[in-house]
């Protein structure tokens, strides 16, 4: 019988047999970024289906191919000891990372059907933030007391070379009391020396290490700064703890910035997929958009109290919407310009008056370019000077309030610990709206005498 071309048909053919072989192999098969769109047009329970027919080493693979937030979702569908099978089969960050996105009682159930020891090491990493050092190193590493010789080092490696598959090998780690970190051996010089010799003797001491506590932007700079694969990771006293890879790091920084985007559009928590469930998703919405709504209304309060100035001079109500807006979107651009410095450490919290001296510099030359071509505009509409006047004045004042609160607020934000890429929108958009509205309407009911022409 012909097989169907659609790989969805394909897929759905394969579920219902069950034939877990031909289905292992043929998810193998799947080109690079096919795995998590055909696992998005899956319904809950073929989802959870899928992954109970696959043997759990061939399900952590497909696990470790889709995004995480996709794969906490797959996980969190699964019996926990189905979930601890699977999750047993990850590498330790992994593992951490995924239990860190579930709900606590569902991680604990998944976390007492795991091995002892790899339910601790989980614990352990999971305490680590995500953007950590901590929380990004992988814990399969090789590392040898110093008194080793050669001959102990390739016997461990020929009798453990099914669990060391999946090791980063091109470095042997050396260690020295209480597992302090004494140097780093390359694998071609294990490889050449002769047996009995100590691995002390071969190894590269005082290697370039990083804490666990090391931020993402400092390890960014490591590895921008260094050609190397990875990095050994100690804690506070010099033992090594795990090995962080650039590869990793590169992701991460990948994965924040699309976390503050979806941030800055109003979804809590920086992440969010169509497969999670409805309710949650409409939660996270709702939280944010409930907020902009009060918001909102304030602003929009401030033109019912000039219902009789907006009523005289109707024309105002053309660029009401348009200051607005164009300030917001001036805002919007020191919001990204003091979020991006502050990702990459060019400025600190404490600095908002250095922030905003530099703003203002800026909202002078734009507010009086903006606010020139808007006052040209509504003179040559209406043919009202004084029109002209309010709107130009509006527009340049307001833009230079909007670049001040937007390049400021994130810093403020940042300094007594709230999250600036969610927070700076809407505190922006309601005070330039405000004070937009309020600059139109009452520089409109000053020179009223003027814009309303018998």
């Amino acid at each position: 019988m012909e097989q169907p071309r659609d790989p969805w048909d394909r897929l759905q053919e394969l579920l219902d047999r069950p034939d877990a072989a031909a289905l292992a192999a043929w998810l193998e098969a799947l080109p690079p970024g096919e795995a998590p769109h055909l696992l998005a047009r899956l319904r809950e329970d073929d989802r959870e289906r899928l992954l109970v027919q696959l043997d759990p080493q061939v399900a952590a693979g497909l696990v470790d191919r889709i995004p995480d937030a996709q794969a906490a979702g797959l996980i969190e569908q699964l019996e926990p000891q189905a979930a601890a099978a699977i999750l047993q089969e990850l590498q330790s960050h992994e593992q951490a990372d995924l239990l860190g996105r579930l709900e606590r009682p569902e991680a604990e159930a998944i976390l007492s059907r795991m091995g002892e020891d790899e339910a601790r090491l989980a614990r352990r990493l999971s305490r680590y933030d995500n953007d950590v050092a901590g929380g990004l190193m992988v814990r399969e590493f090789l590392a040898y007391p110093e008194h080793y010789t050669v001959a102990q080092v390739n016997q461990d490696l020929r009798a453990n070379a099914a669990r060391y598959r999946d090791y980063q090998v091109q470095y042997t780690f050396v260690t020295g009391k209480r597992g302090r970190l004494s140097g780093v051996l390359r694998m071609r010089d294990l490889v050449m020396a002769p047996p009995e010799r100590s691995i002390r003797d071969l190894m590269i001491p005082d290697p370039l290490t990083v804490r666990d506590t090391a931020t993402l932007d400092e390890l960014r700079a490591v590895f921008e700064a260094h050609g190397f694969f990875g990095v050994p990771v100690v804690d506070d006293r010099g033992r090594l703890v795990g090995l962080v890879q650039r590869a990793d790091v590169a992701q991460a920084s990948a994965g924040r910035s699309e976390r503050e985007y979806l941030k800055t559009q109003g979804i809590v928590g920086g992440e969010e997929l169509r497969t999670m469930p409805l309710l949650r998703r409409s939660r996270r919405r709702l939280s944010w958009l409930s907020i902009n709504i009060v918001l909102n209304i304030i602003a929009a309060s401030v033109i019912a109290a000039y219902q009789e100035t907006l009523a005289a001079v109707i024309a105002l109500a053309v660029f009401l919407p348009i200051i607005s807006d164009m300030s917001g979107c001036s805002g919007n651009q020191a919001v990204a310009v003091s979020l991006r410095e502050l990702t990459l450490g060019v400025v600190r919290p404490t600095e908002a008056l250095r922030v905003l001296a530099s703003e203002v510099a800026v909202g002078l030359i734009n507010g009086v370019v903006l606010g020139g071509l808007i006052a040209v505009a509504a003179w040559v509409w209406q043919g009202n000077a004084a029109l002209g006047l309010v709107a130009g004045a509006a527009m340049a004042i307001n833009t230079v309030v909007a670049v001040s609160i937007g390049g400021t607020v994130p810093l403020v934000l940042r300094r007594f610990g709230m999250d600036p890429a969610l927070a700076s929108g809407p505190i922006l958009t309601t005070i330039t709206d405000m004070c937009g509205f309020f600059l139109v309407l009452q520089m409109a009911a000053m020179l009223m005498s003027r814009l309303v022409v018998a």
